[in-house]
């Protein structure tokens, strides 16, 4: 009887690349290093910027993590997956991402050399998990309370923030108009703390310098007045916010109207205006001389509207109209029916501006404002384009530390406590998860490592040196990187939301133990492109120029 070869099975399509065990590990966590090797030299106050360039050649100049990543054109999976750590990061506190970014992948570094070592894949993960959930209690542990009392520490978080961006020159003036944004529109629930960062409105314009930026207790909006006759400057207005249109709505079917002389057209026309004059005089009725329109406002009813002395702007963006409604109390109409005294807001001053070279709606001295207005200033557009990224992690840095109500010291303090704390935690574990545990350890200082790197400085020394330091004098001595000694971070004025800690911890931790789980990739389809190949020349960070 002859031996009948036995004939391959092939369940895939012909195309299917198909990358299995540790070469599959070793091309993701290496896509994963590439990302955070990117971002890394950005961390700290003296890191370096990023120009990136798109495919139109618009440039972003700038060392925030969030925007490097989203502005990259990443194309492997598992750098994908590291790239939303950073937007995760972003969502949840508003800053922090190069921090997660890094951490991540300093995670997947140290996991290789124990995958070298034949410790399996789901032992690391297991390891890393239980750290992760011990770090957490490390951190609250180590962290300090702060509420909306303490100005100085909230200005302090805000400095901390902004240090080593472009608005650092201002850092102090800025500082002071962050923490007196976030405290304006404060709101308690069951002495619970809520604050939404959409009600800090941020506008950014080009001309004067960063320290002529200013907050605007209401709302400034990128419109003008509609008619040269109506008033520049209303003092005690009373705003009515409407989100339909003041024109004569056309019929929802096709009508056909049939005139035979001017006189018929006359009184057409004559009807028509009759129509705009009634829906004006509900205006008018109401009380209000300063009106908001989300839709338009016909040119016979600005006329109307401009002989009564009533401001008005049209197709103002949504999100501006319920700001707006938060800032001055004045309740969104749908039906000009309903538009009454009582649904009027109120302002002290309500002006047309000329910020720049555009004119702009300043509607401002609003009394308890639930939504302000921070107004930006800078010399070019890639400069407050650049501020204004700092603000905004700021805005979020303080939030985050008012929500959780909990703060830590900076400079790389809070990463060599962790560090200290989990490796007490691994001598308490037997078998490999310890390897584990002591790797993430080890990661973890690779924060204040490359803060000292991004200075200028030896980082084994600065290193040796941090950890003497946490045994001699506490758990709040970190990095000056501008002196190149280690100081108190906490006297210093360097501190951090709790927040930014945790959720880099969290994101990095869960990122690393998936990617690690991965033994097998399979890119299907007929293009050929959508996955690259194994080993190190494979993974492209592709920037679209």
């Amino acid at each position: 009887m002859k031996n009948n070869p036995v004939q391959p099975i092939f369940i895939m399509p012909e195309n299917t690349q198909r990358t299995t065990g540790r070469d599959a590990q070793k091309t993701n966590i290496m896509a994963a290093k590439l990302v955070a090797e990117t971002v890394r030299t950005t961390l700290g106050p003296k890191g370096m910027d990023k120009m990136i360039v798109d495919s139109l050649g618009d440039i972003t100049v700038t060392n925030d993590g969030a925007t490097i990543v989203d502005e990259i054109n990443v194309e492997h999976p598992a750098a994908k997956m590291v790239v939303e750590v950073a937007k995760t990061q972003n969502e949840e506190v508003g800053d922090g991402t190069t921090t997660a970014v890094v951490l991540a992948g300093e995670l997947l570094k140290n996991a290789e050399d124990l995958l070298d070592k034949e410790i399996h894949p789901t032992v690391l993960a297991k390891g890393y998990r239980q750290a992760a959930v011990k770090a957490q209690e490390i951190l609250n542990i180590i962290s300090e309370d702060v509420t909306e009392k303490d100005t100085d520490l909230l200005k302090k978080i805000a400095v901390t923030a902004m240090t080593g961006k472009g608005a650092e020159i201002a850092k102090e003036i800025l500082a002071d108009l962050v923490v007196a944004a976030v405290k304006e529109v404060i709101e308690k629930e069951d002495d619970k703390i809520i604050v939404d960062a959409n009600d800090i409105k941020i506008e950014k314009k080009v001309g004067a310098s960063i320290n002529d930026s200013e907050l605007i207790k209401g709302i400034i909006l990128d419109k003008e007045k509609l008619s040269s006759e109506m008033p520049s400057y209303i003092k005690d207005a009373k705003i009515a916010l409407i989100d339909s249109g003041l024109e004569i709505k056309s019929t929802e079917i096709d009508a056909k109207i049939q005139i035979t002389s001017p006189e018929q057209m006359q009184a057409f026309l004559d009807q028509e205006e009759k129509m705009l004059k009634n829906i004006i005089d509900k205006v008018i009725n109401s009380g209000c001389n300063v009106l908001f329109c989300q839709k338009g406002i016909d040119d016979a009813a600005q006329s109307f509207l401009a002989q009564k002395g009533i401001y008005a702007a049209r197709r103002v963006k949504k999100t501006d109209i319920e700001k707006l409604s938060r800032a001055t109390g004045a309740r969104i109409v749908t039906n000009l029916a309903d538009l009454s005294e009582k649904s009027l807001g109120k302002a002290g001053i309500v002006r047309e501006l000329k910020v720049g070279d555009e004119v702009m709606t300043y509607v401002e001295e609003c009394k308890n404002p639930k939504a302000v207005t921070l107004l930006v200033r800078g010399g070019t557009d890639h400069v407050v384009a650049e501020i204004k990224r700092a603000v905004e992690d700021a805005i979020g840095d303080i939030i985050s530390a008012l929500k959780v109500g909990k703060v830590v010291a900076g400079g790389g303090a809070v990463e060599i406590e962790l560090a200290n704390g989990l490796r007490k935690f691994a001598d308490s574990l037997s078998g490999r998860e310890q390897l584990a545990v002591n790797a993430f350890a080890d990661s973890v200082e690779v924060i204040p490592r490359t803060l000292a790197e991004n200075a200028g400085l030896d980082p084994i020394d600065i290193l040796t040196e941090l950890k003497a330091g946490h045994t001699k004098s506490g758990k709040n001595i970190g990095i000056d990187v501008y002196s190149g000694k280690v100081v108190d971070s906490w006297k210093k004025g360097v501190i951090e939301p709790l927040k930014i800690k945790t959720q880099a911890i969290k994101s990095a931790s869960e990122v690393a133990e998936m990617i690690l789980r991965i033994d097998d990739i399979i890119a299907g389809g007929k293009d050929k492109s959508i996955m690259p190949p194994p080993g190190p020349g494979g993974m492209p960070l592709g920037m679209g120029y």
